[in-house]
């Protein structure tokens, strides 16, 4: 009985795909990357939300807070995709820290006009990563994880206009 129960706890996760191997790999590996960055934008834009200050407090606070709502909405979608692909996803705090692009910003103070300086950036940086992707997607042919991601980037987009336009100097 132990015998199977190791067996169990070791076998292969082989869910069905009609992609082949390659497709299944090159996929997976990217969307895990492409998760550990939304983790890390997620925790970035929390941490920005927390440490807000200022004469804006109420109107940064709350934007950031549903920045952050709609990226963490991400997560488990995308998860949940590279699973369905055959692949099996992050696993640990450690796993994201290693395949993360966006940058922490662990700095004791930032100021308000920077912290949406540099989300505006990060989701910036992040939308051409999907745009990457989404190619990756269609020299497979998964229209799937492609039509998410057109759904991701125009989310994207948004945040960077709203972090542009709440972020922009003027002088009247």
């Amino acid at each position: 009985m132990a015998k199977d129960v190791r067996a169990r706890r070791s076998a292969a996760l082989a869910t069905p795909t009609d992609l082949g191997a390659n497709a299944t790999k090159e996929l997976t590996g990217a969307l895990n990357i492409l998760l550990a960055d939304v983790y890390a934008l997620y925790l970035k834009t929390k941490n920005f939300h927390w440490h807000m200050s200022g004469p804006h407090f109420r109107d940064y606070h709350l934007l950031l807070d549903d920045q952050a709502t709609q990226i963490d909405a991400m997560t488990d979608v995308i998860a949940e995709r590279v699973r369905k692909l055959g692949g099996s996803t992050i696993r640990s705090i450690g796993h994201i820290k290693r395949l993360q692009r966006v940058l922490d910003n662990d700095a004791d103070y930032v100021t308000p006009h920077d912290m949406l300086a540099e989300l505006r950036e990060d989701n910036k940086t992040l939308t051409t990563h999907m745009r990457t992707l989404h190619e990756v997607c269609d020299e497979h042919g998964d229209i799937a994880t492609a039509s998410l991601i057109e759904n991701w980037i125009d989310e994207s987009e948004q945040r960077m206009w709203f972090l542009f336009e709440t972020g922009r100097r003027t002088d009247g």
